[in-house]
């Protein structure tokens, strides 16, 4: 059936698939965009596709794997999983994936994410537009039923729990208590299989898999979905607390104390720990991380490599340099031997490590990173953001060393910031840090004068 170019192109984004359930991503349109996947994705080989906990999944779900079924595709069903499950199945079945899952978004939405066999990453410049425009040109009918694929399911919860456990030492891990907060998605269903039979004495938070997000938003970036952590944390005498997105792929850290911990400070406990145990190996940071990222993979011996914002960018870097991690400072976590996929669990289990074998609390085990302020990241509503990008540009010009390889980054005696376009809102995005708060705030406040100030 035809479908609203409109409707396609909202739902089709830069890095997945993700759209309104009741208006854009329907079971029609979810059908033909598994048929197209069929001739754009597959290969060979099976298609594995998971599942997160909202209501609207199962339907998108034999939707998706009709589409792929009517053209001759074989469909594994992962049943319930986090988003880096799927990624491990991909890599190790050699097939290509489809997960169904919008993350932190509220309950009306469901979306997409796909990969390639070796969970290779499928993004607007390498597969999804294409999706789209087949959809809107109409896909081919399906197969005569004897020619359709076969459905049929398989449960990887335990090997890769097991594989979870794998990236660190387990004789290292003794005690610790912690609080993890699944905001009723993915979390609370592959946490416990995860650290079973491991020293962790877990405090559950909202673990029942409930798509509605009866508690909170499965959003730990807002800091009103921190508030029942922070005080389980602080009542239970904890040594830190996590929280999880809705599929699990992201993980957010606060201290014993409930204060937030930022995920750069996250990835270098993470980089440092990692260097211990591999020497002398590449890490990538992308380009709004810390300053403190860098210094710690070179103070422990590694090869620090800055790269683009966004995970297509990060994993074909990784392919490229060999690189055995890579850090995003929005709470995406990288690793090589999860073939190049994000995993917050894989991460989560490294920190527990690092805290444990410290046996201090996470405020003491990431203080000595901790020494650069930072603006967090502010966002900016403007008209036209590339007209605004290039008058920062020019009130900057000769001040320090500047690039253009994602947004603009300006390098300055005390502190730096990178002011970049959304990919979908006509937003700028900016980050600032300094070498102590003075700095930040002065540089703060003159880049933001420049964006405020009439074009």
């Amino acid at each position: 059936m035809p479908h609203d170019p409109a409707v396609l192109d909202a739902v089709v984004k830069a890095y997945d698939i993700r759209g309104l359930t009741a208006s854009q991503l329907t079971p029609e349109v979810v059908y033909d965009l598994g048929a197209a996947a069929a001739s754009i994705v597959a290969d060979d080989g099976p298609f594995l596709i998971g599942r997160d906990m909202r209501p609207s999944s199962p339907d998108l779900v034999d939707a998706f794997a009709r589409g792929l079924q009517g053209q001759g595709v074989d469909v594994i069903d992962l049943g319930l999983a986090s988003t880096d499950l799927v990624s491990y199945a991909s890599g190790e079945l050699g097939a290509p994936a489809a997960m169904f899952t919008a993350s932190h978004n509220p309950a009306g939405y469901n979306g997409i994410k796909l990969c390639r066999a070796d969970a290779a990453p499928v993004a607007i410049d390498s597969g999804l537009a294409e999706l789209r425009d087949l959809v809107l040109a109409g896909v081919p009918a399906a197969l005569p039923e004897e020619s359709r694929g076969q459905r049929t399911e398989r449960d990887l919860l335990e090997p890769f729990a097991a594989h979870v456990r794998g990236f660190i030492d387990v004789d290292v891990l003794g005690p610790v208590r912690v609080a993890v907060d699944a905001g009723n998605g993915m979390a609370g269903h592959v946490w416990p299989a995860v650290v079973a039979g491991l020293p962790i004495e877990t405090t559950p938070l909202f673990f029942e898999l409930d798509g509605t997000f009866p508690n909170h938003p499965a959003n730990p970036l807002e800091p009103a979905n921190l508030v029942d952590l922070q005080r389980v944390v602080r009542e239970g005498g904890h040594a830190l607390g996590l929280a999880f997105d809705g599929d699990a792929d992201r993980v957010f850290a606060v201290d014993e104390h409930g204060r937030p911990v930022a995920s750069a400070l996250i990835g270098a406990v993470v980089a440092d720990r990692l260097l211990r145990a591999h020497p002398g190996e590449t890490i990538l940071h992308n380009l709004i991380c810390s300053r403190v990222v860098p210094e710690t993979i070179e103070a422990a011996g590694g090869t620090a490599v800055r790269t683009r914002v966004g995970h297509s960018f990060i994993k074909r870097r990784m392919a490229e340099t060999g690189a055995i991690y890579a850090v995003e400072h929005s709470g995406h976590f990288y690793f090589r031997d999860h073939h190049r996929a994000d995993s917050g669990l894989v991460a989560a289990l490294v920190l527990l490590e690092a805290v444990a074998d410290a046996g201090v609390p996470l405020s003491e085990v990431v203080a000595p990173y901790d020494r650069y302020p930072s603006s967090g990241e502010l966002n900016f509503t403007v008209d036209d953001p590339q007209a605004r990008v290039d008058a920062v540009a020019s009130a900057f010009a000769g001040r320090g060393a500047s690039d253009r390889e994602d947004g603009l980054t300006v390098v300055l005696d005390d502190g730096w910031f990178n002011l970049r376009p959304s990919n979908t809102e006509p937003l700028l995005r900016l980050n600032v840090e300094g070498d102590d708060d003075a700095a930040l705030s002065r540089l703060r406040d003159e880049v933001t004068s420049h964006l405020l100030a009439p074009v």
